[in-house]
């Protein structure tokens, strides 16, 4: 071959070469994507991680001991105030009852026997006070004997003394209806401690025992949570949470349902701050509580703590750090330039900042593209 062509075929080999690095490689590398900044709303939003839970979770138990007899709800049902929900064995306090109300029956029995005897002694008395009379003026007039006056005499006595007696009675019955009804009520109370109630609407998370258990007084049998109480207790970093107040709106993802997002509120935020994680407690309510529901499910959680209404913004994604410094990458007249700004709003898209054109072409780096440097051509 000859050695002019041989340099030809060389020469056109590195400018094809050249060309397709150029037009393949390089341009892509230093062809950046631009974006703009825009006049807009920002809320800025406080990120935390929790736990659901609730303000008032109510741990059931009987307030005596025995075993277990029925058992009316169950994990995950809906119960409301004043449900009967358990019974234990109360042996033989139904029988006891019964027979403290006979008792009471007797007793009131007897009563109404003693005051009818009275009422038939009231009329025997009359009688023998009229007869007594008579024989006291007769025997002044000599018409009677002295026999026929003390008789008289001792019939109004016995008459006497037999109501006396009769009155007794019936205070005594009117004192044992009063016991024996304090009897009943006793045993009474006494047996309703061996039926537990709801003590609120709400919802069972937890039962803790099972018929035909025997349990002590103090001994857990079911949990039941407060609907209404039911909210997330999220941990925010102590530098994250000053300016987060009561009534802030928040929007709370629970991780069951990854793709919905519940709103709510600020409801309660704790004043001390954990010593050992330096995070603070802040519980978030639920406007709508979400179905089903499970304590200690994992949360994250969105609280907005301030509002610009007309503020720039700017993609989260166009900004980097310089020296520990904002900046934002902008393309003048074909170069690249770092724009230090001051951010005065942040939330998950967005930062909000002041004194920035508008109109600057803003540049966005991706993994093809050349890392940037102060004043590098670009396209």
């Amino acid at each position: 071959m000859k050695p002019y062509l041989k340099y030809q075929i060389i020469f056109t080999a590195v400018i094809t070469i050249g060309l397709i690095f150029y037009n393949k490689v390089y341009i892509p590398k230093t062809t950046y994507e631009t974006i703009s900044a825009s006049k807009g709303k920002i809320d800025v939003e406080v990120f935390g991680v929790g736990n659901l839970g609730a303000k008032n979770i109510y741990k059931i138990s009987a307030q005596t001991g025995g075993k277990i007899t029925a058992m009316y709800t169950d994990e995950g049902k809906w119960v409301k105030k004043g449900d009967l929900i358990v019974t234990l064995d109360a042996v033989d306090l139904p029988q006891l009852i019964q027979e403290a109300k006979i008792s009471v029956k007797k007793a009131g029995t007897e009563l109404i026997a003693s005051q009818k005897e009275l009422d038939s002694l009231k009329a025997q008395e009359v009688l023998a006070q009229v007869t007594y009379k008579r024989y006291a003026k007769l025997i002044k007039q000599s018409f009677a004997s002295q026999s026929e006056y003390d008789k008289a005499k001792a019939d109004l006595d016995v008459v006497q003394a037999q109501s006396k007696a009769t009155k007794a009675r019936i205070k005594s019955a009117q004192i044992e209806i009063i016991r024996a009804k304090k009897a009943v009520e006793s045993l009474e109370v006494k047996y309703s401690r061996f039926k537990v109630y709801s003590p609120v609407d709400g919802y069972v998370i937890s039962k803790d025992a099972e018929v035909a258990q025997s349990v002590t007084p103090s001994q857990n049998i079911y949990e039941i949570v407060d609907p209404k109480t039911v909210w997330i207790k999220a941990f925010i970093d102590e530098k994250l949470s000053g300016n987060i107040k009561l009534s802030q709106r928040a929007s709370i993802v629970l991780r069951s349902q990854k793709d919905k997002h519940f709103k709510g509120s600020v409801k309660r935020i704790v004043a001390k701050s954990d010593a050992v994680t330096q995070e603070k407690e802040i519980d978030i309510s639920f406007d709508t509580l979400p179905m089903p529901f499970y304590i200690n499910e994992q949360a994250e959680v969105l609280i907005s703590t301030q509002h610009f209404s007309e503020i720039t913004k700017i993609p989260l994604r166009a900004v980097v750090y310089q020296n520990g410094e904002p900046c934002i990458w902008i393309n003048k007249d074909a170069q690249a330039h770092c724009r230090k700004v001051e951010i005065i709003a942040k939330n998950k898209e967005h930062i909000g900042v002041k004194d920035f054109d508008i109109n600057n072409k803003i540049i966005i780096m991706s993994k093809n593209n050349k890392t940037l440097s102060e004043g590098m051509s670009v396209r």
